[in-house]
Order: C-alpha cells, then sequence, then structure tokens
C-alpha cells in the first residue's frame, strides 16, 4: 500500500512538472504593441483597421524595482 502510494505522488509530481514546463517562450507583448500588430495585420489583410492604439504612458521608476 506504501508503495503504491508513493508511485501515485511520483506520477503526480511528473505530471505537475511536466505541465509547468508548457508555456510560451517569448516576451510577452504589450497591449501597445499588439494593438499596432493588429493594425499591421489587418492592413495586410485588407480589412476594417481598428483604431489607432495610444502610446503608453512612460512609467515612472519605483525605489522597489532593483529588488525584483
Amino acid at each position: 500500500m506504501t508503495a503504491s502510494r508513493i508511485l501515485v505522488t511520483l506520477a503526480l509530481l511528473a505530471a505537475l512538472a511536466t505541465v509547468t514546463a508548457c508555456g510560451r517562450k517569448a516576451g510577452l507583448e504589450t497591449p501597445y504593441e499588439a494593438a499596432v500588430q493588429a493594425r499591421k495585420d489587418a492592413q495586410k489583410a485588407e480589412q476594417p483597421v481598428p483604431p489607432e492604439p495610444e502610446k503608453p504612458v512612460k512609467d515612472k521608476k519605483f525605489i522597489l524595482d532593483p529588488l525584483i
């Protein structure tokens, strides 16, 4: 009984490790970059172009940023 419990636990841990390894490997896009890309894609496909996105406001540095 103990051996089967250990085997089930190891199988669950292996499954969790496999699932957590999946995901997007590239850098994340900001909403502004995604909107600009959507406009370019719409122009290439000759479809209605979404509205022009507003440029993001420059972030101010936060005192704790270097710690992250």
